[in-house]
């Protein structure tokens, strides 16, 4: 299946600045900038974030590919600058003679960055790029990152949204504290005013605290937590995706890119592993119809959503639903046993400025993840150089009878 879009992030962690290239968008969508920062914005947020938060304050320029906001089909080039570069311009560069106050600073980094963090990209990276020194590694592969992938997803998701497309996210796990079953999403609109104001994107006020209170309690040994956060996606049309190949399926594409995210490791879609004592009779969705239902799902409708809005690889227009892992940080200010790259002899691992939990700002990120996964397999099925072509196509495939 030809990828009619494409895109590309560049950039270390405490470089200069993110960038992130996108090649396929359609000419004619205007581009509000301000909902794309509102995204990397919402990224930021979260308790159990560190210090780095309260250095950055992420602002996207689009420096190609828009004329008068809206885009011409060309190629989008986004740029995020890193206000951390400042203060970290003279560590990078291993040929500047540091400022006698940043000696010993710059002598403890450079000991450090032998040490390889258990569960992170260092060691394995090292040895893949024969790098003893392995911030050669972790500036690349932090999740500093997320920060391109999201304003990338926020350019796919104001395509989507142009077509009724809606994009919620909330936490439903951090380290012992699991919302229980039985939550409401019926209306999407509440479900987001109670998402943004918890400090942990929890929709039960009980719980939050507790997650909070777990996420304080982690903090106080030096330890961090993971947790899981739920995508729903509402307003797809019936048939993203494909079944022909196994390259096409949606769910398959959707859980390949969700898995991508940094400290992910576990993604199921719709009731997923909760499903594994069921029999089949209790997990399949009955099929009913109605002919006053939404043109985009062709009048057919189900009462449960056990699989999450796909089935067969395809989108059947019920919700999308997601559920992602993120496991605790690699990062601890107790630093794990290792072993040191450059001696072979035992070691403590480095430590990093580092945040003690990262779900809530997980949720946002599966969101623009999710959103540049769902732009491509739409494009792909209403595809045109422009959006008068995609519109109409979209419009004569939900205004046809089945």
């Amino acid at each position: 299946m030809f990828d009619m879009l494409k895109y590309f992030t560049a950039g270390e962690s405490h470089g200069p600045q993110l960038t992130a290239i996108i090649d396929g968008f359609p000419a004619g969508l205007r581009i509000d900038e301000d909902r794309l920062n509102f995204q990397l914005a919402r990224r930021q947020k979260g308790y159990g974030r560190g210090g780095r938060m309260k250095i950055e304050q992420d602002r996207a320029q689009i420096v190609s590919g828009l004329r008068h906001g809206c885009t011409l089909g060309s190629p989008i080039t986004i740029v995020i600058p890193n206000k951390d570069w400042e203060n970290w311009s003279q560590i990078m560069d291993p040929f500047e003679q540091p400022p006698e106050e940043l000696h010993l600073k710059l002598e403890r980094l450079a000991k450090e960055t032998t040490y390889p963090r258990p569960g992170h990209a260092d060691l394995a990276g090292g040895i893949k790029y024969n790098h003893k020194d392995l911030r050669n590694v972790l500036e690349r592969a932090s999740a500093r990152e997320t920060a391109a992938r999201t304003a990338v997803g926020a350019i796919a998701r104001q395509l989507l949204e142009y077509f009724g497309v809606q994009f919620v996210s909330h936490v439903v796990a951090i380290g012992p504290v699991v919302l229980g079953d039985g939550y409401d999403t019926s209306d999407l609109a509440s479900l987001v005013e109670r998402t943004e104001a918890s400090e942990v994107r929890c929709l039960d006020p009980e719980v939050e605290q507790q997650m909070i209170a777990a996420i304080r309690e982690a903090k106080k040994k030096r330890d961090s937590l993971g947790g899981i956060a739920e995508l729903i996606v509402r307003g797809l049309p019936v048939g993203l995706g494909g079944f022909a190949q196994w390259s096409h399926r949606l769910d398959g594409r959707l859980a390949g890119a969700l898995m991508s995210i940094q400290s992910v490791k576990g993604v199921e879609i719709g009731l997923g592993f909760r499903g594994s004592d069921r029999r089949g009779s209790a997990f399949q969705d009955e099929v009913f119809y109605d002919k006053s239902r939404p043109e985009r799902t062709k009048g057919y409708y189900r009462k449960t959503n056990n699989a999450g809005g796909i089935e067969g690889g395809m989108t059947n227009g019920e919700d999308l639903v997601a559920r992602v892992f993120g496991k605790p940080i690699s990062t601890l200010n107790q630093p794990l046993k290792t072993v040191d790259v450059a001696t072979h002899e035992p070691a403590e691992a480095m430590v990093e400025r580092t945040d003690n939990c990262v779900t809530p700002a997980l949720a946002v990120i599966c969101e623009a993840v999710g959103a540049i996964t769902i732009a491509k397999a739409f494009l792909e099925k209403f595809g045109g150089d422009n959006m008068v072509e995609i519109e109409r196509a979209y419009r004569g495939y939900c205004e046809s009878e089945y």
